[in-house]
């Protein structure tokens, strides 16, 4: 490609139309996903559930007594179970699979002449593509323009040394490498499959996905009541078919046993409550890349976060110019500002040591006040040829940025402009101890302020081949610049939220001491004990482990001290919560206990260490996000113990004539349609419930909390044998009397159910007034609870399913009495809650 061709292709890129056509063609940018699970797959492994079997071997045994009516009833209730797990998988891949987009690395491309980031997948090829410091590379390129990029090719050949790209030696990139230095404007040349990561077949994966402990004790859990159940209706189809010699007969009570006490909704709800948590968080903004994210989050103790653009707004201006002499001039807040001539050549000097096409924010305001001067001194540089000769980036151990001017043929020599740290500006000119006292008492008054303070000084060159460091010219100091960033309007109340829930906020940043001390002062973060990172260098493990435990606000920080931060909470027993954006911050995301990457300003680096990222960077959507997954958790709880209490009653209501001697009570068919209520209770009604009113008031959860404890297993086992003494009474009293069994069996379902509906109301909120719990909003449960009293309704009063459940009809005293005893179950377990007995069934759900 000659260079006219490649600058014009530079400026303009493909158009949308182009890009839309050959993504159709040649497929998104991505890897084939062997994992993806579709609707057959989804259908084959509901066919291998037990309690789908235990159903077709019900209908199976109905068939073969000639009872067809029961056979078709139970294979529909199978089919009805396959569709609607299937359904909800569907749903749950759905989400997934948009999940999966959010996640899919960012790239910063040239589409109709305007800088676009889009989704990696979207990249196409002919893209051009502007890749700096930090970012993944999303596909095979050839570089078209170089800026120093060094690229970290590791995952393809192994070598762990980045590798310095030249246009003309080696201008080839190779997708999902690392650009670890510096930046290149490239040209897509394969996509996909056709990329020499897809060509050798190596798929590069996240950070490896542990198993949730959630998922380990369920499984476990559900073997165990699996392996009980079992036993148990095995013992009772021995039992039946022994003592009354109907082995049919017994082997249908074997069935509906097993079916009742089988809680095969635990892995379901926890798949369902998972992904649709990571749906809602990112609803907030937050990207769950980990479901094992969602358990932890109600566990943070200690919550690190960035200043700019996290807690600020990282919409700087600049506010304020000093000059070395001590001139001030401070910018009005609204309206374009004409500069005085004095404090023009600071400005212009800061905009030479910038970006020319800057995403840095402080960069952006060097630009948007120059923009505002008549007849901008760079803009003239720039239109009379001059341009930038070398680059000297900011980089440790030189806090500062320069870059040197020239006219075409350097003749007249060049101007190098540097802007930085106060301090490392300072020590580039050789200032004496008084010029540093006096700088150094300028920055302390502007950061007093609250403004982020930058050095500002001015070299001149010769002819002679530029040197390799700017230590070896000759600065001359200049000025001063300070800037504004404004607090976020969410950032007060989120960290109140933060301190009622226990969590304590730490910012880090890299600005002066006294800026960090006025930002952490108007957040309402604790600024009394500010610790600077040379500070930290002379601090052993031991003195930083007992400063960190009162400090909360860290300065003058470099990305790798993070680390250190980090691992000295750690030891202090915190749970810890880091948020960061560039490629030195990732080891701090991968050691805290929840990484947070910047998805606005971060680098694909961060994002991939972390395990969530923040879409927006705003602070208040990691506190909402923390609300959100004490939420989940919650509502989590509340459904594992609906289940464990549910299946209490419902497997006595089946065991106890097999023990008693009655008539066979609930047969397979009135076991699937219990089962078709308490699915969609514990997917829909529980998943859906709102915050607790204490949700931000509690301390964080112990990470040693199980959820299936025994203070929980207990509390849902007192609830359970409550609701089956007083059904079982039901039908001990019936059988007493004189009842037939189908007046017994239909009066006892309808007990059966309106208690179930109690258990929910029952189990909606921890500790909430019985009034408030049900006053609480949650359409699906007015869905739920109408649909169930319905099929109730029609169980009496339609012939066909009256004679399907073998009900006889009730009369109004029999639906009295059985509304009785679920209000007397719903009032019982109630004043339990409120009772001493609170701290037995309810302690662990205050914690």
């Amino acid at each position: 490609m000659n260079t006219a061709s490649a600058k014009e292709l530079m400026l303009t890129g493909l158009t949308q139309a182009e890009a839309q056509l050959r993504l159709s063609a040649e497929g998104p940018n991505e890897l084939p996903r062997a994992s993806r699970r579709t609707a057959l797959r989804i259908v084959g492994e509901v066919l291998r559930e037990p309690m789908l079997a235990l159903l077709l071997a019900g209908a199976l045994l109905y068939f073969l007594l000639g009872d067809k009516t029961e056979a078709i009833v139970l294979a529909s209730f199978a089919c009805f179970s396959i569709m609607i797990t299937v359904i909800q998988e569907a749903r749950t891949e759905r989400v997934l699979e948009t999940l999966r987009d959010l996640a899919s690395p960012r790239a910063l491309v040239v589409r109709d002449g305007e800088h676009l980031r889009i989704a990696g997948r979207e990249v196409v090829r002919g893209d051009i593509l502007i890749i700096e410091e930090g970012d993944r590379i999303p596909a095979d390129a050839t570089i078209l323009s170089n800026n120093d990029l060094h690229v970290d090719e590791s995952l393809l050949t192994g070598e762990s040394f980045p590798v310095a790209k030249d246009v003309e030696t080696d201008p080839a990139v190779y997708s999902a490498t690392l650009a670890v230095r510096g930046g290149a404007i490239c040209e897509v040349t394969a996509t996909g499959p056709s990329s020499r990561l897809g060509q050798i077949g190596k798929v590069l994966g996240s950070i490896e996905t542990e198993v949730p402990q959630l998922r380990v004790e369920t499984r476990r859990m559900v073997r165990l009541l699996a392996l009980v159940g079992i036993s148990i209706s095995i013992l009772a189809v021995l039992l039946q078919g022994v003592l009354r010699g109907n082995w049919l007969e017994a082997a249908l009570a074997g069935i509906a046993l097993g079916m009742s006490m089988l809680p095969e909704e635990l892995p379901v709800v926890l798949t369902v409550f998972m992904a649709m948590g990571a749906w809602r968080i990112s609803k907030l903004n937050v990207l769950t890349r980990r479901a094992a994210m969602i358990e932890t989050l109600g566990s943070a103790t200690v919550l690190c976060t960035d200043k700019t653009g996290t807690l600020t707004e990282n919409r700087m201006s600049i506010s304020e110019l000093r000059l070395a002499d001590g001139q001030c001039f401070r910018r009005p807040e609204n309206g374009a500002t004409i500069l005085p001539d004095a404090f023009l050549p600071l400005a212009e000097l800061g905009i030479m040591a910038s970006a020319i096409d800057p995403f840095d924010p402080m960069e952006k305001a060097f630009h948007a006040l120059g923009a505002e001067q008549e007849g901008d001194r760079v803009s003239q540089l720039r239109g009379d040829g001059h341009q930038i000769y070398r680059l000297y980036p900011l980089e440790k151990p030189v806090l500062a940025m320069a870059q040197a001017w020239g006219a075409p043929n350097a003749a007249a020599g060049l101007t190098i402009a540097t802007k930085g740290a106060p301090e490392t500006i300072a020590d580039l000119c050789g200032a004496s101890d008084a010029q540093r006292a006096k700088i150094r008492e300028m920055v302390e008054q502007m950061a007093a302020d609250g403004l982020r303070v930058l050095g500002v000084a001015i070299a001149k060159w010769g002819d002679a081949p530029l040197p390799a460091t700017q230590h070896e010219f000759d600065f001359e100091f200049v000025g001063l610049v300070g800037l504004s960033d404004p607090l976020r309007a969410s950032v007060p109340a989120a960290i109140r939220d933060c301190s009622t829930a226990g969590i304590r906020v730490i910012m880090i940043t890299g600005d002066h001491p006294e800026t960090a001390r006025t930002t952490a002062r108007r957040a309402g973060i604790a600024s009394d004990d500010v610790l600077t990172g040379a500070d930290l260098a002379l601090l052993d493990a031991d003195a930083l482990a007992n400063r960190i435990t009162r400090c909360s606000v860290f300065a003058r920080i470099m990305p790798e001290q993070k680390l250190q931060i980090v691992e000295a909470l750690k030891r202090a027993g915190e749970i810890v919560a880091m948020t960061g954006d560039g490629v030195n911050d990732a080891p701090s995301l991968k050691a805290a206990h929840i990484g947070i990457a910047m998805g606005g300003r971060g680098t694909d680096v961060a994002r991939e260490a972390a395990s969530m990222v923040l879409l927006d960077d705003d602070f208040g959507s990691i506190v909402a996000s923390i609300r959100m997954g004490r939420r989940i958790y919650d509502n989590l709880r509340k459904a594992i113990r609906f289940i464990i209490a549910v299946h209490v009653p419902i497997a006595g209501m089946a065991l106890i004539p097999l023990l008693l001697g009655y008539p066979l009570l609930l047969g397979p068919v009135h076991i699937a349609f219990l089962e078709m209520v308490i699915d969609p209770v514990c997917s829909l009604v529980f998943e859906a419930e709102t915050d607790e009113a204490n949700i931000m008031k509690r301390p964080p959860r112990s990470p040693s909390q199980r959820l299936f404890s025994p203070r929980t297993m207990l509390w849902s086992l007192v609830q359970g044998t409550l609701a089956l003494g007083l059904c079982s009474s039901l039908v001990i009293a019936g059988h007493h009397f004189g009842e037939s069994a189908s007046h017994i069996r239909a009066t006892s379902f309808v007990t059966l159910i309106l208690s179930i509906l109690m258990l929910i109301l029952v189990n909606r909120s921890f500790g909430a007034s019985p009034v408030k719990a049900i006053a609480r909003p949650n359409p699906a449960l007015v869905l739920v609870g109408a649909v169930v009293m319905s099929l109730l309704v029609m169980s009496q009063f339609w012939p066909a399913m009256t004679r399907l459940f073998a009900f006889a009809p009730l009369h109004r005293a029999d639906w009295l009495i059985a509304g009785g005893i679920a209000l007397c179950l719903f009032a019982l377990l109630e004043a339990m809650k409120l009772s001493p007995a609170r701290t037995l069934t309810m302690a662990e759900a205050s914690r």
